[in-house]
């Protein structure tokens, strides 16, 4: 799996749609700076079919340090949760697993009623 930085993005953006790279790598700085403003308030951004930001805040908890096992207090902190778009789900399944995701959960099968005997005197 490779890493795409930010500038081969623009170059690659910049390509297809004839802008020059300069400029097109300062409208993806300016989005993602307005992303963590956003998220600095405490907004939520929603991109339908991609996924949603948002912060969550995590509780206060123990926790055991692994080499001394000492227990430690944790303190509570704030966290960016992005929680992929259905979308990005099944291309991700797609692409990576080679497999055609499942587009919802296998149902029961049919309970078939009996039918009833016509005569059951064996006539």
């Amino acid at each position: 799996m490779d890493t795409v930085t930010k500038k081969e993005l623009a170059y690659r953006i910049a390509e297809r749609t004839g802008q020059k790279k300069v400029i097109v790598k300062r409208v993806i700085q300016q989005f993602i700076s307005e992303i963590i403003s956003e998220l600095a308030r405490g907004n939520r951004l929603e991109f339908r079919e991609f996924g949603v930001f948002e912060i969550k805040t995590r509780a206060a908890r123990k926790a055991r340090n692994p080499k001394s096992g000492v227990r430690v207090d944790v303190p509570a902190k704030v966290v960016v949760h992005f929680k992929a778009g259905r979308m990005m789900k099944d291309l991700a399944q797609k692409h990576l697993l080679g497999a055609k995701a499942p587009a919802k959960a296998p149902q029961a099968p049919a309970v078939v009623a009996p039918r009833p005997m016509e005569n059951a005197a064996g006539g």
